[in-house]
Order: C-alpha cells, then structure tokens, then sequence
C-alpha cells in the first residue's frame, strides 16, 4: 500500500469513528450533566468533602469553587514535585527544582501539560501516577464542568443559578472520565504500551553499548493523556515513543481519543439547549476548520519546497517516525494543536514554515476545532456570541442567540475573553525577545528563533502544551513567565465565561420573530468560520508575518 493510500485511509477511518461515537457520547454527556440522581459512591464524596448536592451556585460561587479547587491543586502538585525524594517508587530521583516544580503544577492543573523537564529521568513513579495523571482527569473535567454552566446560562430563565461546581466535577471524574480511560488503557496495553513499575534498566544494544530504559505505568497516563486533552508525556519524546505509542494502529486511536470528548460536545450542548441543529452547526465549524487544517500542514509537509533536501526526499521527514510517516505525522499535528492536548509523535520545530507556522495559526485560533475538553466548546460559543453581534450590527438589530439578548454587559464579557489570550500571548514573546538571557535560549537565529519563542507563549496561554523545540525554557525566568501565562490563560477566560453564564441565566427568554438570526443555517456556519479566522488574522498577524510567514518568503 503506497503512502498517500494508507493516508487518504487513516483519515477516512478516523472520521467514520468519530461519527459513530457523537451521538451516543455526546447524549451520554448531556445525561451526565442533566441527571437528577447521584450514585452511591458520589453520595460517598460529597460527604467526604461536606458537599451539598442540591444546593445549585450562583456564578460568582461556581467560579470561586474552580479557583479554591485549582489553587489547591497547584499547590498540592508544587510539594509532591518538592518532597519526591521522601516518596516510595521515586526511583532515586531528586527533588524537582523550585521553578520547575512551579511551572510543572501550573502546566498540569491547568490542562496544559507544558513539560521543561524529562518525565523518565525527572519524575518517579508515585509524583507521575498520583500527582500528574489525577491532575490530567480533574483539569479535564474542570473545562467540562465550565462549559455545562455556560449551557445553563442559555437554557435557565429568571435565575443567578448556573450548577454546582463539586456535583459537576465529580460526575464527570466518574461517570465519564474514569470509565473511557480504564478501558483505553487496557486496549493500549493490548496494543504493546508500556504498564508495569520497573525502575530504570541498563541493556545492551546491538553495537556493544549500553542503553538505560525506564519502565512505568505508561499506559494508563498515555489513555487520560489524549482523552483529557493534556498531552503530557511520560517519556520526553512524548507520542514518538514506542513504550507510549507503539505502532500505526495505536497512533490512530490516540488521535481518536484526543478528538473525542470535544468532537462529541456539540451534540451535548444542542441536547441541553433542546435543538440538535445547535449542535451540528457548531460541529460543522469545527469540522471545517480541522479539514483544512489537516490538508494545509500534510500538502506544506509533503511538497515543500523551501527545504532543497526535503523537496528531494520526497517530503519533509526530518524530526518525524519513519512507522508513522508524513501523513499520521501531520494528523496528529493539526489534532494535537486544534485541540489543547499538546502531546506530539513528530517534532514541529522541524515542520517545514508553512506546516510550522499551521501548528501555531491553529492554536492562536483558541484551541476551538475542537479544542480541549469543555474548553475548546465554551470558546466557539464565546466567538458565535460576537458573529452573532456583528450579524446585529448589520442589520441594526440588537442581536439574539438561543433566545438570549446581547446587550452591552454580555457583548462586554465576550469581547474580554476574545482580548485576554492574545494579550498574554504578545506581551509573554515581546518580553521574552526584549531580554537578552532570554534571546539566548534560541537555538536558531532569525524569524525561525522567533516563531520558538512565538510557539511557547501561544501554547502556554492556550494551554496546548506542545513546544517547537529548539529553545531552551528549563530557565528560572522561562519556567516562572511561561507559568504564569499558563495560569492566567487558563483562569481570566474561565471568569469571562462564568459571568457572561450568570448574564444570561437572569433573563427571560424572548420569542423567536421574523426578524431572529438563524444560527443553525449553512449561512451562520461560514459567518462564524469567517470571524474566526478574521479575529485571529487581525490579533496575530504581524507576530505571524515576523516568524512563519517571513521564514516561508526567505
């Protein structure tokens, strides 16, 4: 089977997957999220935690619950990391240096998984399996639990009522969460992932030298990994490992798992909004927005002609799996940057300009085709709610969406969370380029050295994760300013949404006229598309044209 044939079938087999899971997940979900009744061991949390399961919160409450629940976490996170040393299965591994362990419990708890660190030579086994894949189940259903209070804000009337944060977080861990990941990670084992907890082992190879393999639960954090849309790997190559990701087969479900939940949300926010035609518009932007994605980075990556030896070989294979090849290298590419998963099986730092500069257009997109878990789906409602308000101004009309009126206070709220991740995205690469230690962590010169540092602030403020590679961040001002990008990335946009949830959820509905904005028609669908991409182009191109774009003219 020639190589553009097996590509045209992974593709196609992946869509069919996907299509098959959207509607009963997507249903399963709304049911998750809409049930009335709590199992026993949820009943069991809730009084471990002195949680009352039928007190609904305001928003201001939802959102102090997420920041005590994160901040928590950070800090939980930052002394395990500290204390390794102290810990069984540490593996003789040292404690994690202060500003590592910072950037390290913001990265995780934030859904980033960000890593200026070797997970095999840096983290024992407990910190991996205790500290970092619990925060992999919880950041995910966090964003989850965000988005489902957003859909109360559409569907509430004559409310300041949006959900209870602790009922959400725990349905999701254990009704959705735990359940999948179990599951995957044994069909992972099956496929020849690592699962075991073997410490570091010296071997011989077949040239007389000495190679160290670490051994671990690899499998299960590789399942929650891509599920959760965290993307942080146990070993330093990441998805390009075979302990992680075996063979062909196992690549195509782990792009599956990472495109699932989010792909699958769509059907869960037109369920609770009580039209379907809500869910598959919203789909058919991400859709449309992944398709083209995908076909842009596998045509850069396969004719290049910026690169005389690439060109010649056919494609550029450098920093890519030759089991895999260009056409799963680049799927995973545009998957991993269009959702905030961040996880890699090729090295984009060695992507040709056109193929690098998608990876980093996708994520300044806001990691919304289909994006992280619950996140990628609050942000793409966020952007209809500013559609429809230019569709408003169009036509001097004050604009509605799900029968809910913009007005100054909502459009107000959108417009801070369109403003917040761009804003920490510049100012992070203009400090970053201003200082001369940090210049120096480039490996390479020119516009390629900046799209480097360009990469790593866009990943950390849309909490993708990922990195270009080439640029030396395991730095005490690298660690600490790409933290806290991450953490206001994650958090200032979640208060956005959270108010403008609160907004809506205190008015009463108003009857659909003559005069209301379809936006379940093809024509909403490429509205949407449009400011998408106009918002993004007018935010980031300069800094785009300074990096990608001029390296590709060079």
């Amino acid at each position: 089977m020639n190589d553009t044939l097996a590509g045209w079938l992974q593709i196609t087999v992946l869509i069919a997957a996907l299509a098959l899971t959207y509607r009963p997940l997507g249903d399963y979900m709304a049911r998750i999220l809409t049930a009335t009744r709590h199992l026993a061991v949820e009943k069991g949390l809730y009084r471990l935690g002195g949680v009352d399961a039928e007190a609904d919160q305001q928003w201001g409450a939802y959102l102090r619950s997420v920041l005590a629940f994160s901040a928590v976490s950070v800090l939980f996170l930052y002394g395990f990391q500290r204390l390794q040393n102290h810990l069984l299965l540490s593996l003789g591994f040292a404690p994690v240096k202060p500003d590592q362990a910072f950037n390290t419990a913001a990265s995780f708890v934030t859904n980033t998984n960000w890593q200026s660190y070797s997970g095999e030579v840096t983290m024992g086994h407990l910190v991996q399996m205790a500290g970092l894949a619990v925060q992999n189940f919880v950041s995910a259903a966090v964003g989850i639990a965000v988005v489902a209070a957003l859909i109360r804000g559409f569907t509430r009337r004559r409310t300041d009522r949006v959900g209870n944060f602790w009922v959400d977080l725990t349905r999701i861990v254990v009704r959705l969460l735990v359940p999948m990941a179990f599951v995957f990670a044994i069909v992972l084992v099956a496929m020849g992932a690592v699962q075991n907890f073997h410490g570091i082992h010296e071997i011989g190879t077949l040239v007389g030298d000495k190679q160290s393999l670490t051994g671990g639960p690899v499998a299960s954090q590789e399942a929650i990994k891509e599920l959760g849309t965290n993307g942080g790997g146990f070993y330093n190559a990441n998805a390009a490992h075979p302990f992680e990701n075996p063979n062909g087969i196992s690549n195509i479900l782990e792009i599956y798992l990472l495109l699932v939940i989010s792909f699958s949300l769509p059907r869960t926010f037109g369920k609770m909004v009580g039209d379907h035609r809500q869910g598959y518009a919203i789909l058919a932007v991400m859709g449309l927005i992944w398709a083209a994605s995908v076909a842009l980075i596998t045509v850069n990556e396969l004719h290049s002609v910026s690169s005389t030896a690439g060109h010649s070989a056919g494609g550029m294979l450098e920093g890519k799996e030759q089991r895999f090849g260009i056409w799963a290298s680049a799927l995973f590419a545009a998957s991993t940057t269009l959702t905030s998963t961040g996880a890699v099986n090729s090295f984009h730092d060695s992507f040709s300009p056109g193929g690098g500069g998608m990876t980093i257009f996708n994520m300044m997109l806001g990691e919304i085709a289909p994006g992280g878990t619950g996140s990628g789906l609050y942000g793409i409602l966020i952007l209809a709610v500013i559609a429809v308000f230019v569709a408003g101004l169009m036509v001097g009309r004050t604009p509605e969406y799900l029968g809910k009126k913009l007005g100054a206070r909502e459009m107000k709220f959108a417009s801070l969370y369109i403003l917040a991740t761009p804003a920490i995205v510049l100012i992070g690469t203009g400090a970053a380029m201003s200082l001369k230690g940090e210049r120096a962590a480039m490996l390479n010169s020119g516009p390629h050295g900046f799209s480097e540092v360009l990469y790593a602030f866009t990943s950390a403020a849309n909490n993708n994760g990922s990195a270009f590679a080439g640029i030396g961040v395991n730095t005490h001002w690298y660690n600490t300013a790409l933290g806290l990008a991450m953490l206001f990335g994650r958090f200032l946009p979640m208060i956005f949404v959270l108010a403008l949830a609160g907004s809506l959820a205190r008015q009463q509905p108003v009857p659909v006229t003559a005069g209301t904005l379809p936006t379940h028609r093809p024509q909403f669908v490429g509205l949407l598309t449009g400011v998408i991409v106009i918002v993004v182009g007018l935010t980031y191109f300069p800094a785009l044209a300074l990096g990608p774009l001029a390296e590709g003219l060079h």
